[in-house]
């Protein structure tokens, strides 16, 4: 069986190109090998109008590093083309660019070297699957939108009905909702709030976030409204109340998480951990932190707040987790956490938390 994809040509709106079963990438650079530098580069741009528009030609020029003239030529074709449109406030990508960024996904993975990381970096965590977005969340802040996007679209892939979806906080996850959208399956969803409370930013709140996961999906949810760290008293008395009772036992039937990963030192500030434990967490060298737990570069527990929300055996026993993490002053964080974390999750990261984990990777091995 022959498989056709089709590509937008570099000068040529229609051109098509029939990919063969055996290695069709390396054939098509042998045949165009500029191939390998203009489409991931054309790629990337409408990508970023579609995921961030209305944008103008700075925030390509600032996120991509190239010249103005290139950003200008390419946008131009894009446009000749039909992909994308202009409006008052900046380059928006039409309905003809959304399909061909989803038609030719495969391709770009493939010819800027993505798919190798992701097929790497899975076996390297021991995970069955992880998606890579271009670019570095610590270099560019709308590199979450980024993972916001494939996180939502994954979900969308895998859920199925009336199943019950657990939700963490956090500025990642927050960028989830955006690129929801009512189908036959979504809006027959449960959306459980996986933590209490904590911090200033309510927004970012896993209360808030299951809202607006269901209010974008027509679906139902479950909150959680507790402080996240408690006293062993107050824990004790809190599990028995019938509301909170109700959220704990959904937790043992979650089917799919939703969660993010944190360096240990900003989640303890953000927590504002006392300087006991902040000095434990120093001590014990913590590197992470994920669901209140916090763990060490071998990805051993060596604190754990007490809190109310869903506990890390529970999440062990979901059928389906996906983790949402970027940035490569992350990666280790990333990395530490994976070091014990459930085989069927599924990481979906930015090539610079992918680069500095597969680099770390190599040094070990060559020492």
């Amino acid at each position: 069986m022959w498989d056709e994809k089709y590509l937008v040509g570099q000068n040529l709106p229609n051109w098509r190109c029939v990919f063969i079963k055996h290695d069709p990438y390396k054939l098509v650079q042998q045949l165009i090998p500029e191939l390998s530098t203009i489409f991931p580069l054309r790629y990337r741009i409408l990508q970023i109008i579609a995921v961030s528009g209305p944008v103008g030609r700075r925030t390509i020029l600032d996120t991509l590093d190239v010249s103005e003239r290139t950003v200008r030529n390419e946008t131009t074709l894009l446009m000749n083309q039909n992909l994308i449109e202009t409006s008052q406030k900046g380059m928006i990508c039409t309905e003809k660019g959304y399909e061909a960024l989803e038609n030719l996904k495969e391709v770009f993975q493939e010819l800027s070297g993505l798919s190798l990381k992701e097929k790497k970096l899975a076996q390297l965590l021991g995970i069955e699957k992880v998606i890579i977005v271009p670019g570095d969340v610590d270099a560019d802040e709308s590199i979450k939108q980024h993972l916001g996007k494939e996180a939502a679209l994954y979900l969308t892939n895998i859920a199925k009905k009336e199943q019950k979806v657990a939700i963490t906080g956090g500025s990642t996850i927050a960028s989830l909702p955006k690129f929801l959208s009512p189908t036959k399956t979504l809006s027959t969803l449960t959306f459980v709030a996986a933590r209490g409370s904590f911090g200033n930013q309510m927004n970012l709140q896993a209360n808030t976030l299951v809202s607006q996961f269901a209010s974008k999906c027509g679906a139902d949810f479950r909150t959680l409204y507790l402080p996240e760290n408690l006293s062993e008293a107050a824990y004790a008395t809190m599990s028995e109340e019938p509301v909170v009772k109700e959220v704990l036992d959904l937790y043992e039937h979650i089917d799919i998480v939703i969660h993010g990963i944190g360096t240990a030192k900003d989640m303890a500030n953000r927590r504002h951990s006392s300087e006991e434990i902040l000095n434990l967490l120093k001590e014990k060298n913590a590197i992470g932190e994920a669901f209140g737990y916090y763990f060490d570069e071998f990805g051993e527990v060596i604190y754990r707040i007490n809190t109310i929300g869903i506990q890390l055996n529970e999440v062990k026993n979901s059928p389906q987790i996906i983790a949402v993490a970027g940035g490569s002053m992350k990666a280790k964080a990333i990395q530490a956490y994976f070091k014990n974390a459930a085989k069927q999750t599924t990481l979906i990261t930015d090539e610079g938390a992918a680069n500095e984990m597969l680099q770390s990777s190599t040094n070990e091995l060559s020492l």
